[in-house]
């Protein structure tokens, strides 16, 4: 009888990134699985299992002292130094065929060669100056330059994992040429079955909506913003709300150009814009940050999404909007044409505010193709990104940078044997 592969996550946060994954892995019977997390986090999770393990970084992640150029790197250290120690500890106890590391909350690259076990890397993208920024709102030189310890850090991984997996063709192309061949394409998967599908008719007046983990402009948010302003202008009557947290910025540099535009009086990005835009200002619904069940409620009431997305390589909440059969309009180029076929389930649009706006009329009178939209985008999320759907292939992936480290240290040990090598 074959054992089971015995495949150990990593990252500071659970059930972050591929939480649901190895939960899934391991009730399903496809793996023996754990989470390697930091200690709060598996003690706020024990209820959903004893494979959530701790591990201890090598000192704080966040110091006073740490410094500016290289601070994630050494944030990536301290990490990876208490990863090294975990799974040492576990290996006494279980073999380990796969270890699967965030590149920075999971930092792995003190792992090559140390453990008896393929090394696998998770790379959301190589780096900011990869990413990329609206000029309009650029970075200092301090944080160019730190932005490029960071580079340095992934390339690394791209080259010494024994498989990178990235979230999008989009995310791949980030990188140079040389490095994308040990680098494969996997986009998370999702409990689509604990998901509402959305509620339609019943309301006085049409939704339109954003919806992001922060009202930022990465994300488009000055674009909805714009957008709504002009709808506003021709006498669109509709609802406008916009989910998100407005505190944080996860992917840019505008809170800093808003902070000096305004002397420190404006605390916000979402604050200037609605200084900047009046009458958007009059009518969009800003909710925060809201538990998870009731964001799930809110959404459903959603007519129509805006998601105008100007830079990012994967987004599970649009994701989840498709999965729920959200009607949804895009950019027709980055990582969202990956997830909509344009005309199909969901619309692809050029960045040109006259193409958005003359789309959302001709949607706002037209409820037959928001639906149509909205129960095809259900249908092909599900059947592209559900858990059920996508653990398998991950598993695939698994299996194959097992063989690429049986490969290397096959290769390694012949390099090794080789009479020319031999005193």
């Amino acid at each position: 009888m074959v054992s089971k592969p015995v495949i150990v996550f990593a990252g500071a946060v659970y059930p972050g990134q591929f939480g649901l994954l190895c939960d899934y892995l391991r009730h399903s019977g496809l793996a023996e699985s754990y989470f390697l997390t930091t200690p709060g986090h598996m003690k706020r999770n024990r209820q959903r299992g004893n494979h959530i393990l701790g591990f201890r970084p090598d000192g704080p992640i966040l110091s006073d002292d740490r410094y500016y150029y290289s601070a994630k790197v050494e944030r990536s250290a301290r990490i990876g130094r208490g990863l090294l120690n975990a799974l040492h500890d576990l290996r006494k106890h279980t073999k380990i065929d796969v270890v699967v590391a965030h590149s920075l909350w999971g930092a792995p690259h003190f792992l090559y060669d140390e453990i008896d076990a393929a090394i696998v890397s998770y790379i959301e993208f190589p780096s900011f100056r990869a990413h990329g920024w609206d000029p309009a709102y650029p970075p200092d030189l301090a944080q160019r330059i730190a932005d490029r310890n960071a580079e340095m850090l992934n390339f690394h991984q791209a080259v010494c994992s024994d498989l990178v997996i990235c979230p999008s063709q989009h995310a791949k192309s980030m990188f140079p040429p040389a490095l994308r061949s040990n680098i494969e394409v996997q986009m998370e998967g999702f409990d689509f079955t604990s998901m509402p599908a959305p509620v339609t008719g019943g309301r006085e007046k049409m939704t339109i909506g954003f919806a992001a983990r922060d009202l930022s402009s990465a994300k488009g948010f000055e674009t909805y913003v714009r957008l709504v302003d002009k709808l506003v202008s021709q006498g669109v009557d509709a609802q406008f709300i916009a989910f998100g947290g407005a505190e944080e910025v996860t992917y840019g540099y505008e809170q800093q150009a808003v902070t000096r535009a305004h002397n420190g009086q404006i605390k916000t990005f979402r604050d200037h814009l609605m200084l900047k835009h009046p009458r958007a200002a009059k009518v969009i619904e800003f909710p925060g940050k809201l538990p998870y069940d009731e964001f799930s409620k809110r959404i459903t009431e959603v007519d129509l999404f805006l998601y105008p997305l100007k830079f990012g390589v994967a987004n599970w909440g649009l994701m989840e909007i498709l999965g729920r059969g959200g009607c949804v309009l895009a950019p027709d180029r980055g990582y969202a044409a990956e997830m909509i076929q344009d005309d199909v389930n969901g619309q692809l649009l050029p960045d040109n505010d006259d193409a958005w706006i003359n789309a959302i009329l001709a949607l706002l009178d037209n409820p037959a193709r928001r639906f149509r939209y909205g129960q095809k985008a259900r249908s092909l999320a599900r059947a592209q990104y559900d858990l059920s759907v996508t653990a398998p292939r991950y598993m695939t992936l698994f299996r194959q940078a097992m063989s690429n480290r049986a490969a290397r240290i096959g290769n390694a040990q012949e390099t090794a044997n080789s009479p020319r090598n031999m005193p």
